[in-house]
């Protein structure tokens, strides 16, 4: 294995600790450097703020995945101590080979032991769960409870007029959010914290007050008819007295939290996947005050359009490992999907990534939609459920870009056309960038961006984020 500079950044939880590491290794605060004869542990002693220097290895057993240990009381993972323990590595400093720590080899052990047991019940049915149906009762009650309250707010705002809100106070619509909250619902909270910005804007930025005015009736709208949909999920469960997560959208929805047993349990998974990553964008969402680092990734079995999503609370966003733009195969034992329509989140317990063969890159445009008309197709079925977000990632063949009058195109091998524009909100222009492009995209190549319905032209429009030719990904978000 060699180690790089790219490779300590994934491991980071954020670039801050990167740079730490990095000034640890260079101020020469390392100690008894020491490695094993296979060089799968790496370990030494870091000089810290006590007496007592801490105590930090890696085991590099598997490379795509190093275990990381401090004796540091760092909540941060891995610590600075170990991503500087890499830079030592990486530098080229001498380590003195020696026996495997017992500490270590008693560990290696118990991981060992740990994977032979879940290997030898991979094939088997998972045992059911012990569910204490009294609190599930009571969580469901109070869940049911808190889709009253906002049915009711949605439908007093609804029938009063939009109009109302400039008169309003935000702190009304926060204080539902709250009271929703502790109703388990945290969906519907999230859709009212929208409303209470958007309450503000109205309020305090009068020029954006008609785009505050028509996001608030979409949420309102998609509220009520998830509300709807919710009850009777909810009540269904209560009557049949099945309390289990079921292969249903509104699960999360209304705020459960998929754990990965539960998502094979149901049997949404896939085994040997393959993954191609095509994209990767970071948002702020305000009303959640979160993070979002979103992966868009290229299923070679199918072709389907998958996303990964990274949440990272702004309060621990230093203990949250962050995400990165991954190259290359990804290949995994087993994908899991989480219920729902359009780009399915995935997730994935362990995965090795290599380079892409040329062969695997040449196949990968056609992956892609065999005509545009079929990626619109599935984008209005999508965008039209309520639960769906309202842009769908898309892989459509590349006959030929071009302008007509203002607008970007992309124009498909049979001849059918749609405007390459940005969606209202990006930090990037991909559009400029893609109609900047230095060299003619070559014959037989795919765009892949989000399709989204662009309420000014009143018509769908395709936002690109990355050019796959036969030789190539080129991504335009960066």
């Amino acid at each position: 294995m060699t180690l790089t500079e790219q490779m300590i950044q994934l491991q980071a939880p954020n670039p801050a600790a990167v740079e730490n590491g990095r000034k640890l290794s260079k101020k020469g605060s390392f100690s008894a450097h020491c490695r094993t004869q296979d060089d799968t542990l790496y370990w030494a002693q870091c000089a810290g703020s006590g007496k007592t220097p801490y105590r930090v290895s890696i085991d590099w057993t598997v490379p795509d995945a190093p275990v990381c240990r401090c004796s540091c009381p760092s909540r941060q993972f891995p610590c600075k101590h170990a991503l500087g323990l890499m830079f030592e590595q990486l530098a080229g400093r001498e380590f003195e080979t020696a026996e495997l720590p017992q500490d270590i080899a008693d560990k290696r052990a118990k991981q060992a032991a740990r994977a032979a047991k879940k290997e030898e019940t991979a094939g088997s049915p998972p045992k059911p769960k012990r569910v204490n149906a009294a609190a599930q009762k009571k969580k469901l009650a109070k869940q049911l409870e808190g889709l009253d309250m906002a049915e009711q707010m949605a439908n007093d705002l609804l029938s009063t007029g939009l109009g109302a809100l400039a008169g309003s106070s935000a702190q009304t619509y926060d204080k539902l959010a709250k009271d929703l909250g502790s109703c388990y619902l945290t969906g519907p909270q999230a859709a009212f914290t929208r409303i209470a910005l958007a309450v503000r804007t109205v309020q305090k930025e009068p020029d954006r007050a008609d785009a505050a005015y028509g996001e608030a009736l979409r949420i309102l709208v998609s509220l009520r008819s998830a509300i709807k949909k919710s009850r009777v999920f909810l009540q269904s469960k209560l009557e049949t007295g099945n309390f289990s997560p079921e292969d249903s959208a509104l699960f999360e929805a209304l705020g459960g939290v998929w754990k990965l047993e539960d998502l094979r349990a149901i049997g949404s998974f896939q085994e040997n996947a393959r993954l191609v990553q095509l994209s990767f964008d970071t948002s702020f969402d305000e009303a959640k005050k979160e993070y979002v680092e979103r992966g868009w990734w290229l299923n070679l079995e199918g072709g389907d359009i998958l996303q990964t999503l990274n949440l990272r609370p702004a309060k621990a966003l230093k203990y949250v490992k962050g995400e990165d733009s991954r190259f290359g195969l990804l290949e995994t034992p087993a994908l899991y999907l989480y219920p729902g329509e359009g780009n399915r989140r995935c997730r994935w317990e362990t995965a090795s990534a290599r380079p892409l063969t040329a062969e695997e890159q040449a196949a990968l445009p056609a992956l892609a939609q065999a005509r545009l008309a079929a990626a619109v197709k599935l984008t209005k079925g999508t965008i039209k459920n309520t639960l769906a977000p309202k842009f769908l990632g898309v892989l459509v063949p590349i006959g030929r870009l071009g302008t007509i009058g203002d607008s970007f195109v992309l124009e498909d091998p049979a001849g059918d056309r749609i405007v390459l524009r940005d969606r209202p909100g990006s930090a990037a222009s991909c559009t400029v960038r893609l109609a900047a492009l230095p060299r003619e995209v070559p014959a037989g190549s795919a765009l892949f961006g989000l399709m989204f319905y662009d309420e000014g032209d009143r018509s769908l429009c395709l936002h690109p984020y990355s050019v796959v030719t036969r030789s190539e990904i080129l991504r335009l978000e960066y």
